[in-house]
Parts: structure tokens; sequence; C-alpha cells
């Protein structure tokens, strides 16, 4: 046997453990958002943090979910810019005109911390906290009227330090944003909810959700410990970990309103997210993760065995849309038409590879240059040249 049909069938076995993996996962999605408790709204006071940058098609009617909640206690919704012409600041207004009765307060302070602007913002922010709970959400994130109930609730459980929540994608923008939001609902939300289920997630934390205390804040050290962080929220789980404490996953399915609004801004937040997830997870775990795309595992082995692989790539496409009906059925809505999958899967794949390439990252208008034990660097006019 040749190396070249040596590596064709190695593709096709690949292919065939995604297979299997793909159904695992859709079968453990569907018992882990079966298993919603019954949570009691409570009287406790919540700050909500909400580090905004620019605008994005639906942002005041994101923030205000948080706001329409069953929640009994009061609400602090605190958002925060560094720039007085930053256009997130009428979304803000608007919410206030929406909700008179709220308490919404906006920071606005240019300081700079470090290379990560989304901390940055919220060390400006911190001062400003009024309650003992705190919730760290990104600004695209979407919640059901019973989230703030459902987080105390597992919050309330012993050893719980810090709860975080998965999330399924929504595309706000056309045709990119859609394709985004195709690979969160179809690829990340069953990788990390089986990851969850199987003890693998490490405590750590997600950008969709951290709630803690605000005592277990200072004890990790406030939001200055992660200045110069690319993966933040991984981080401040593993921080809370090393006190002793545990992260809370429930059953809670977010909504991440995607907005690319075209294929290179798609490409940037992506290859971003994918170097920041192969910053954190050891290597050979990183490297077979390339077994969650079977269907262009198995296109690739068939350039070598043609027939044999043809039949598992469509093995493998009819298992990815009931994989991803799946998914829909669960979140009770459609991410994005299953005759998409393939394109979807090869951009993933694309991405998958490129990420090992990747030295630097474009977030937020700036350019971070990735260092040593997931730090990151500004890079300035001089480091360019």
């Amino acid at each position: 046997m040749t190396i070249l049909s040596t590596i064709g069938w190695l593709l096709l076995a690949l292919a065939a453990v995604g297979c299997g993996y793909a159904l695992a996962a859709s079968v453990i999605v569907l018992r882990f958002f079966a298993g919603k408790p019954e949570a009691t709204p409570s009287g406790t006071g919540v700050t909500i943090l909400k580090p905004l940058h620019g605008t994005e098609p639906h942002l005041a009617g994101n923030l205000a979910t948080f706001l329409e909640q069953d929640h009994r206690g009061p609400i602090q919704l605190l958002c925060g810019v560094q720039r007085a012409d930053d256009p997130a600041i009428a979304a803000v207004e608007a919410l206030r005109t929406r909700f008179p009765a709220a308490r919404i307060d906006l920071i606005v302070d240019p300081a700079t911390h470090g290379g990560n602007r989304k901390i940055a913002n919220l060390i400006n922010m911190e001062r400003a906290i009024a309650h003992d709970i705190v919730v760290l959400s990104d600004s695209d994130m979407v919640v059901p009227r019973d989230y703030l109930t459902t987080l105390l609730g597992a919050l309330d459980q012993p050893r719980v330090g810090v709860v975080t929540c998965l999330y399924r994608g929504r595309g706000d923008a056309g045709f990119w944003s859609r394709l985004g939001a195709m690979g969160l609902s179809y690829r990340f939300l069953p990788d990390a909810t089986f990851a969850t289920m199987v003890g693998q997630l490490g405590g750590a934390c997600m950008g969709s959700t951290i709630a803690m205390r605000r005592k277990t804040l200072a004890e990790i050290g406030g939001f200055a410990r992660f200045a110069d962080v690319l993966a933040d929220d991984h981080a401040i789980g593993q921080a809370v970990r090393a006190h002793g404490l545990a992260t809370a996953v429930p059953p809670l399915l977010l909504t991440h309103a995607s907005d690319e609004v075209d294929f290179r801004s798609l490409w940037r937040h992506e290859l971003r997210w994918a170097a920041t997830v192969r910053g954190v997870t050891p290597s050979l775990a990183y490297a077979g993760s390339v077994v969650t795309l079977p269907f262009p595992l198995a296109l690739l082995g068939a350039l070598i065995h043609p027939a044999a692989g043809i039949a598992m790539a469509l093995i493998a496409l009819v298992v990815r849309i009931v994989a991803a009906s799946i998914v829909d059925t669960v979140a009770d809505a459609v991410t994005g038409p299953k005759w998409l999958l393939p394109a979807r899967d090869f951009l993933s794949l694309a991405i998958f590879v490129a990420s090992y390439g990747a030295r630097s990252v474009d977030w937020r208008g700036m350019r971070l240059t990735m260092e040593e034990d997931g730090r990151i660097a500004a890079e300035t006019e001089s480091s360019r040249r």
C-alpha cells in the first residue's frame, strides 16, 4: 500500500469517526437541554456588564432582553464605551427611552489597560458595579426571560463560583452572518455541549455569560488581571477554578446575534476565534477536532479512493443534516439552510488549517500579536515595519 493510499484511507477513517461523533453529540444536545430545572425568581440585586464597541443590527433589542426578565430583584444594566462618539451610545439612549424605570448606566472612559480592549472597557466599568451578583455578557447575546433566574439558581449550588452558558447562532446581517451563525449552531454548540457533559470543559467560561459574586471577582484579582489575555473568558473561568470553585453550565440556550456583513469580516472573526481556541487547547486535542468535519474529510479521501470516498461523503452529509436538524429542534429555530452545510464545513476546515499559521489577529480595529501563555500585545506602527 502506497503512502498516498494510506493517507486516503486515514481520511476516510477520520470521516467515519466524525460521523459517529456527530450522532453522539446530537443525542447529548437533546438530553442536555431536556433537563432544564424549575427555578424560582429571587429578589437578589444583579449588575449586568455590557462592554460595547460600535453598532450592531439589533443592538438595542438584544440588550433589551436582559431587562425583560422574570427576576424580582433590582437589575443594573451597566454599559461601557471608550469613545464619546461610539454609535453604541445611541442604542443605550434608545433603551433608556423604552425602559424609563430601569437602571441603565453608561460609562464613557477612553482609558486603556493592556492589549485587550474589552477588558480595558470592563476595568473602566468595574467601579460602577452596584450589586453583589455580577453578570458579564457580550453585546451580541440574546437571552430568554428566565435567564437571571436560572443563573442565580445555578450560582447558589454548593462550591459553584461562576456560571456560563451555551449558545446557538442567529445571522442578523445577511448571507455571511447566516453562514457564521451556522458554524455556531451546527459545530460549536454540539462540541461545547459534548465537552460539558463529559467533563472536558475544564472550568472554562464563554463570553455569552460569566456570572459570579462580586467577592469572587475581587478574589481573582478583578478584570485588571486579564488586561493582556486574548482568551479572557477562558482565563476568568480558570482563575475561579484555581480558587477551588466550580463552573456551572445550566441547560439554558442563549442566542448569539452574528453580524458579519462580508466574507472578509467573517474570516477575520472566525480566524481570531480559532486561534484563541488553539491557544488554550492541548495540541493533540485541537488537532483531533478535525474529525468534527466528516464531510470535507470524506471528499478529500474520495480524491484518492473515489468509490469509498463518495459513499462516505454521502453518509457524512446525511449525518450532518440530521445533526443540524436536531439542533434546530432544540433551539426551536432554523439557523440556516441545510444545503449550505457543505460550504460551511469547508470554510471551517480552511479556518482550522489557517489557525496554525495565525500569529496575530484583528480585533475591534486593532492588530494584536499573540505571545506566549495566551497573552497579546497591540501592534504599533513601528512593529509593522
